[in-house]
């Protein structure tokens, strides 16, 4: 097909929980619209949207996977999402971009976490959402009890538009209560269906159903109200496709559709109902940005004729490709050959070739209109969240914000010498998967990985082996423990003298050391007088105190929260030095510490556990297995959130342990708070595991 319209666009998001059938649901949209000419399937590892190696081993979809099709004159774009936790990244960055959310249900298991997270990522971005009841043609497939959850969950704006007449095994029949018709398909996959009369002991329930979506439709306009009212409470084909839309735009009216993506059941029906009701995106709202440079926002219209801006939302390296860059059209169109400037780092980039993507598979596009997803290879400085705008507009996108870290874990190279290749691969990583995040810890000596989960850091470890060739050794990250004192010494005295030859070595000092308050840090201040000590040795002498907090005498922590007064001492006219005087008060610092009442600080952090109310009982037993403190509770629609703090060193497989004893469906946060003293019998092995490996190390 030539250029389309951007009225006859269709932008889906296929989010839900991890096995209820998202991947084959689009395989299926694929094979109907006659996109692809086969149905792939899971166990072979041939279907369209996952395609890369670690998805076809696992069997579940692991990346975010970019998909077209056209169905009459629509072109629908169509990104199929991962429902295991460990990557919502993805499905919130493809949410961000997209206008219709389709949330897809397991009829048999009803709503799951990952139909929660689904559900509050289109919420968070306010597009439209349509829920599908997926595999009803399995035998424990349960619609009504899929229905009653659903309404449990979000409400009386659940619209019942179809239900199923046969579900489980051989289930082929629907009724479609917007045509009010029986929709029978044919058994070969290929989704067909003839259109029937609605049986007599079914007609009530469709009538019902009918009558109350143009009941909702007509209440929220007062020219429909009235000829609902004037022509006997209905409304004309016309009246209600153009309701029923604008309703499903101003989420009064959440679409609940059947179907069994497997058999292509349903599929056909579903296509036709996104292409009349789902909004294209001039009909979407519109991206807010700012104003390069300023705090000022605008509004980005869906103008075909406007300035083009571009968004980038997903970037992925390819083997002989290089690095492809996913972008939304927002405004104006792109072609081939374009520059365009990308306002968050002022770089003009070059379109050099703009492709349409179905998985691994790439056509050539020679423009993108407004509302159209595309791929650019080798953009020379362009990542995901940055703006390309023409020159006459100068705005960028509020960029998406990816979940935080849940998990940390500590590698090292197998292979000395693959340091720089190791770096540059976890960069890479990054910026193929922006939840996935690394640093290099200078207190540690580690360099530390972070991710949402197990799962997801054995991904990145397998693809840095895959695509970068190196190896890499996983250790649990080290604590970054403080110390500080209890106590206060008046006076501690130390004197470096030194003679050997030439001039010698002097310098005395007096130190007072006393606690601070926790979070207040190191101070430093001085008392002498009389000239006891030269004001010219006071630097050396705070040097010497500062150099010692890095390294704590107890385990060789750093030292917080202390204050350090020089208050007396004594000089050497010939052989007092800044150094001397530096090492005489890192040695005072480092005796009076050890006589102040030493301790170990943890790290603590707050945690916020989103739970079924069934699991409370054994999520709070094991927060408190784990030196946690139980905070506050509260209920989030029909979850309950259980606040905590809980120390670092108990959280390193916090996040498997909730998903095994909520069956997946617990969720949770993370930040940091403050540091808290270790209890004794704890920081007792802490002292000597560090004394051990300050001894292994001086052997």
């Amino acid at each position: 097909m030539g250029n389309i319209s951007p009225e006859k666009i269709r932008n889906l998001v296929i989010a839900g929980h991890g096995g209820s059938g998202k991947t084959l649901l689009a395989e299926s949209i694929l094979y109907t619209t006659g996109a692809i000419n086969r149905l792939g399937k899971i166990e072979d590892g041939s279907t369209t949207s996952d395609y890369s190696k670690d998805e076809i081993s696992r069997k579940i979809s692991i990346n975010s996977s970019v998909l077209n099709t056209h169905w009459e004159d629509y072109k629908l774009n169509i990104i199929d999402t991962p429902g295991y936790t460990d990557f919502t990244g993805s499905v919130k960055s493809s949410m961000r971009i997209m206008d219709t959310a389709l949330i897809v249900v397991n009829a048999s298991e009803g709503v799951e976490v990952g139909t929660e997270i689904a559900a509050g990522y289109a919420k968070e971005y306010g597009i439209e959402v349509c829920f599908v009841v997926n595999k009803l043609d399995y035998e424990k497939a349960d619609f009504d009890g899929t229905l009653a959850q659903l309404r449990e969950f979000y409400g009386h704006h659940v619209a019942e538009l179809q239900f199923p007449v046969n579900q489980g095994v051989g289930f082929d029949t629907i009724i479609d209560v917007l045509k009010m018709k029986m929709l029978k398909f044919t058994s070969d996959g290929k989704g067909d269906y003839t259109e029937h009369d609605i049986p007599a002991d079914l007609m009530d329930k469709a009538k019902k159903l009918h009558q109350e979506l143009i009941e909702v439709v007509a209440e929220e306009d007062e020219e429909l109200m009235s000829k609902f009212f004037d022509e006997g409470g209905t409304l004309t084909e016309e009246e209600l496709i153009e309701g029923l839309s604008r309703e499903i735009k101003a989420k009064k009216i959440l679409p609940v559709l059947c179907t069994a993506g497997s058999s292509s059941i349903g599929v056909k029906s579903l296509v036709e109902f996104i292409c009349k009701y789902c909004p294209s995106p001039v009909d979407a709202a519109p991206f807010m940005a700012k104003k390069t440079g300023g705090d000022d926002y605008v509004e980005v219209v869906p103008k075909p004729t406007g300035e083009p801006v571009v968004f980038v939302f997903k970037t992925l390296s390819e083997p002989h490709v290089g690095e492809m860059s996913f972008f939304r059209v927002l405004s104006g169109s792109v072609t081939a050959g374009m520059d365009l400037t990308n306002q968050n780092r002022n770089k003009v980039e070059r379109l050099t070739q703009i492709f349409q993507m179905n998985g691994k598979n790439r056509k050539d596009l020679t423009t993108a209109v407004t509302g159209d997803i595309g791929a650019v290879v080798k953009l020379k400085d362009t990542h995901v969240n940055n703006t390309l705008t023409g020159k006459g507009l100068n705005v960028q996108i509020d960029p998406i914000v990816f979940p935080d870290p849940l998990i940390e874990q500590a590698l090292t190279s197998k292979q000395k010498g693959d340091e720089d290749k190791i770096a540059s691969g976890l960069s890479h990583l990054h910026e193929e998967d922006p939840t996935f995040l690394f640093h290099f810890d200078p207190e540690l000596g580690q360099t530390i990985i972070a991710g949402q989960g197990e799962l997801h850091l054995a991904i990145i470890i397998a693809r840095l082996k895959e695509k970068y060739g190196v190896e890499v050794n996983i250790v649990q990250p080290r604590i970054p423990f403080r110390e500080t004192i209890k106590g206060k010494i008046e006076s501690v005295e130390y004197k470096h003298k030194k003679q050997s030859g030439g001039h010698g070595q002097y310098g005395h000092v007096f130190l007072r050391l006393e606690p601070q308050k926790r979070g207040v840090g190191f101070e430093f201040a001085n008392e002498v007088v009389g000239g006891a000590i030269p004001t010219k040795f006071i630097p050396a002498v705070e040097k010497g105190v500062v150099e010692a907090l890095v390294k704590g005498p107890v385990a060789k922590y750093p030292v917080v929260d202390v204050k350090v007064t020089v208050h007396f001492g004594s000089y050497h006219d010939v052989d007092s030095s800044e150094m001397a005087f530096k090492i005489a008060a890192a040695q005072a610092f480092k005796k009076g510490f050890l006589d102040a009442k030493p301790v170990l600080l943890e790290p603590i952090y707050i945690i916020e556990v989103t739970v079924p109310e069934v699991f409370m009982g054994d999520v709070m037993g094991d927060i408190s297995s784990r030196r946690g403190k139980i905070s506050g509770m509260d209920s989030n629609g029909k979850m309950q959130v259980i606040k905590a703090t809980v120390p670092l060193s108990e959280l390193h497989d916090y996040a498997t342990k909730l998903r095994s004893i909520t069956q997946g469906r617990g969720i949770f946060k993370r930040k940091f708070s403050h540091y808290e003293e270790v209890p004794k019998e704890i920081e007792t092995k802490i002292v000597a595991e560090a004394q051990k490996e300050e001894a292994e190390a001086h052997a």
